[in-house]
């Protein structure tokens, strides 16, 4: 990747050398608008800014050699305690040498012209095409700040800051602290409490603005205040619901202040909503940053507005997690992710309108942490983090999901009050300041009474997930003689855990619905743990291991509960019940215990009468993944021809106007296959077809539009009429993914030629072409291009950043040539290049096995077919 990596050992040693007394980073970003030499695409020169950082610093002993971090074309002057320093001899592109230093304070002042990113990476640079205007943000996790200014690029080096910024008068710029002064196009902000570069932040542009304010009283008789503030794009103005943006915020506040004892400690809380964003969203203390898309066009499900809350709360528990108190290196990156992960949602069940998150957290949030925790690539929750490529990696959902179920077992472990007292010594003990895994172990040791360091053995520091399966003897009697649980775990990751589970058993009622008549919540250890409180019960229909869904396991099943769910999945009343069976079915799927078609005819059978919306719109991904990926090639055309007619079934069934109308409608667009489906697509967008009650709006016309254009029937200036319908950003990245999906080679030589050998698309461009690019009805015309993804793979690593890196080695990977000869191509390149960075190498064994897992599914669902 450009620019040097940072290893562990490197942060280490500058650590225990230096201490950061703070930063004062002037930014003049005029060059944003208006004509330059170069705007950073294709070979152009890059579109730069002017970038003064001064750092003051001390150091720990004499005669001392480190460097300060900085990526930028050019630097025009480097000053180490008043003395000029020759910027050809200090400054190799991404660090600023500062040889032989005195014991005691530095001032470091560093002048540099940084470049704009069009790649999310930095200082994002965005050009609206609806009307022209520039907006600019920035992103750095884990280690971009120094694409902005020159700074000590790692956790642990914590500092206050002061940022000024020269910005175009019309324009309004934000930051982490709050506006102290603005003097024609000159903003300063306050100096931030102690915080580390990767959560610096800068927003700046004709954004859309809306404010509100929070005050809490607390029992002493203090009150405090923060400013709210909400930004957008002028063009999704009209979209906006900041209202309901406002009353999450609140709504989160108040469980966080309820519960952490500590009030927030970062003034204002912004949030802005940017366009092009790489993430979901990024806990800047004050200057919360999250993805546009977050703001809906069209209509979307009650899941959407979920999935939204969830982020916000995520990104609040973060001031506390991750802000306040931050891990020392990306070792202990779970100490924020996986807490913010498993608060946001418990913050939402708890204190917003979303009540049922848990289900939405067991079925989609923990599938995630499954297939995760199953790569060749998983990892403890505790990572070994070498350097910064590694790191980048680390997001996954191991630290995530896997890190947030962990937690959810811990509260079922001590106790909530243990672990909310926990977490309330922790940030009292090491406010502004960072920790690593004991220092919070030790804090829940003492609140819960319980020696943590097993738990942590068995949770954090080994990895892959376990399987519980119920064995059960029965009497003559037909009462259950005895019903243990067997733990199994992968050869590869044989650890046995410590579960805190439920196990629920169900059966019929006289109206025929599935219930629960008894439960028992044990301690499962080991390879067998026998519930003694269940013996003597009636026989059940069906036996659900993990019910209530304390713990991270992959649930199994005994033959006589899965023939019920064959049969009755839908009469489960109980959505949390039926939204685990959903995730264990859809396990024995991926493992290729199930085969794909009856997984498949489950979801047609019973997904019509699913009330959650949320589990249904995971159920209809899943089943697409099930049809393209784990099915019999054989069997395909015959699976979409039913997925389809069922879909189509399901769409004309639903109300009217209900949020399940159009989650079935989407999901028919997503399948359809034959002319008549695509006739209907066409006639509801030119409206001479109807649905009674569907609203095509521009969104679900994309949607509709989008198959069209992959089978054929929708040309390139089809795709061009419905942009001037829509010739907004979101409307762009919609043509942009249907250019790219027609079945001509032409378009696919010229898709491939505009990602891989061109570096002139933006961030959001590149993976709307790759989205276009690979489509499943596409398969022998994507053939040819297997072989060339191996011969460039290493290039593109090499020369484009890590951002985008990414998104072409995972996004152009052949996986829908799905064969073994595709499988022996990647363990040659594999082979061959053994020394290629182990970012690469680790997504590339991730797509592998992806891949394998997909032909032993095949595998599977070929044989349900003799």
């Amino acid at each position: 990747m450009p620019g040097e990596n940072l290893s562990r050992d490197e942060a280490r040693e500058r650590a225990e050398l230096l201490t950061v007394d703070g930063y004062d980073v002037v930014l003049d970003v005029r060059s944003a608008v208006g004509e330059a030499d170069g705007d950073g695409g294709g070979s152009a020169a890059p579109r730069t800014f002017r970038s003064v950082t001064t750092i003051r610093f001390r150091t720990a002993r004499a005669g001392a050699t480190t460097f300060a971090d900085l990526i930028a074309p050019a630097v025009n002057a480097v000053t180490l305690n008043g003395t000029a320093l020759d910027p050809a001899a200090v400054f190799d592109g991404s660090r600023v040498a500062l040889a032989d230093l005195a014991e005691g304070e530095h001032v470091l002042v560093v002048d540099a012209q940084c470049a704009y990113s069009r790649t999310g990476e930095g200082m994002h640079r965005f050009v609206d095409p609806e009307d022209g205007e520039v907006y600019l943000y920035t992103q750095y996790e884990p280690a971009d700040s120094r694409r902005v200014f020159a700074n000590f690029e790692q956790p642990d080096l914590k500092a206050p800051f002061r940022f000024r910024v020269t910005a175009p008068e019309a324009w309004t710029v934000w930051s982490n602290g709050a506006e102290e002064s603005r003097d024609g196009g000159v903003w300063q902000f306050a100096e931030t409490k102690p915080i580390s570069t990767y959560i610096t932040a800068i927003v700046a542009g004709p954004y859309h603005y809306v404010t509100d304010s929070y005050t809490r009283t607390f029992d002493d008789g203090t009150k405090l205040e923060i400013p709210l503030g909400a930004l957008c794009r002028k063009g999704l103005a009209r979209h906006f619901d900041a209202d309901d943006v406002f009353l999450i915020t609140k709504q989160g506040l108040d469980f966080f202040h309820d519960n952490f004892d500590y009030p927030y400690p970062f003034g204002k809380y912004d949030q802005a909503f940017v366009p092009e964003y790489n993430l979901g969203a990024m806990e800047n203390p004050g200057c919360v940053t999250f993805r546009e898309e977050y703001i809906f066009r069209g209509k979307v499900t009650q899941a959407a507005y979920e999935g939204r809350a969830n982020v916000i709360l995520h990104e609040m528990a973060h001031m506390w997690f991750g802000d306040l108190v931050t891990m020392q290196w990306w070792d202990d990156l779970w100490l924020k992710e996986s807490f913010a992960d498993f608060m946001g949602v418990f913050a939402m069940v708890e204190s917003t309108r979303f009540q049922d998150g848990w289900i939405t957290f067991a079925n989609n949030r923990k599938s995630w942490a499954y297939r995760a925790d199953q790569l060749p690539s998983t990892h403890p929750i505790t990572a070994d983090i070498r350097d910064l490529e590694d790191a980048k990696l680390n997001f996954d959902g191991i630290t995530y999901a896997k890190g947030a179920s962990v937690l959810k077992q811990l509260v079922a472990y001590v106790g909530r009050d243990a672990f909310l007292e926990g977490a309330r010594r922790y940030f009292k003990k090491h406010a502004y300041g960072n920790t690593q895994l004991g220092d919070l172990l030790s804090v829940l040791a003492q609140t819960s009474g319980r020696d943590m360091s097993g738990w942590s053995r068995s949770w954090l520091q080994t990895a892959g997930v376990n399987s519980l399966t119920p064995l059960v003897t029965y009497d003559a009697a037909d009462r259950i003689t005895e019903l243990a649980v067997l733990q199994e775990a992968a050869e590869s990751h044989p650890e046995l855990r410590p579960h805190r589970v439920a196990v629920g058993l169900y059966r019929r009622a006289a109206d025929g619905d599935l219930v629960r008549y008894a439960r028992a919540e044990v301690d499962v250890a080991g390879p067998r743990t026998v519930i003694a409180e269940l013996a003597g019960a009636e026989r059940p229909e069906l036996i659900l291991v993990n019910d209530d869904d304390l713990t991270y396991c992959k649930v199994r099943f005994d033959e006589a509960s899965l023939a019920t769910l064959r049969s009755h999945l839908g009469d489960i009343t109980d959505p949390l019940a039926r939204a685990l069976c959903w995730s264990a079915l859809w396990n024995l799927t991926r493992d290729g215990l199930m085969p794909a078609r009856d997984f498949v005819s489950l979801v047609l059978a019973f997904s019509g009468r699913e009330t959650d919306i949320g589990v249904l719109q995971m159920l209809h991904a899943w089943t697409r993944t099930a049809l393209v990926h784990y099915a019999s090639p054989a069997w395909r055309e015959e699976g979409s021809r039913s997925l389809a007619e069922g879909a189509l079934r399901e769409l004309r069934l639903a109300a009217p106007g209900s949020e399940h109308q159009l989650a079935w409608a989407r999901f028919f667009a997503a399948v359809a296959t034959s002319d008549s489906d695509f006739q209907l697509l066409s006639g509801l967008l030119d409206a001479t077809a109807r649905i009674d009650g569907l609203d095509v709006d521009q969104e679900l016309r994309w949607a509709f539009l989008s198959p069209l254009a992959s089978h054929g029937l929708a040309d390139e200036s089809a795709i061009g009429a419905e942009l001037a319908r829509d010739d907004t950003a979101s409307g762009k990245r919609h043509q942009v993914r249907c250019l790219a999906s027609r079945p001509s080679a032409a378009v696919k030589a010229q898709a491939w030629a505009g990602v891989v050998e061109s570096d002139a698309l933006s961030n959001a461009l590149v993976e709307a072409t790759i989205l276009g690019f690979a489509q499943s009805s596409q398969r022998e015309l994507l053939a040819p291009y297997a072989g060339t993804y191996f011969e460039a793979i290493e290039r593109v690593w090499d020369e484009r950043s890590i951002q985008i890196g990414m998104a072409v080695v995972k996004g152009l990977f052949p996986a829908l040539q799905d064969d073994p000869s595709t499988l022996a191509a990647t363990d040659e390149w594999l082979t061959a290049h053994a020394d290629a960075a182990p970012a690469l190498r680790r997504l590339v064994l991730e797509a592998r096995d992806d891949l394998a897992r997909g032909l032993r599914a095949q595998a599977c669902d070929s044989a349900a077919a003799i």
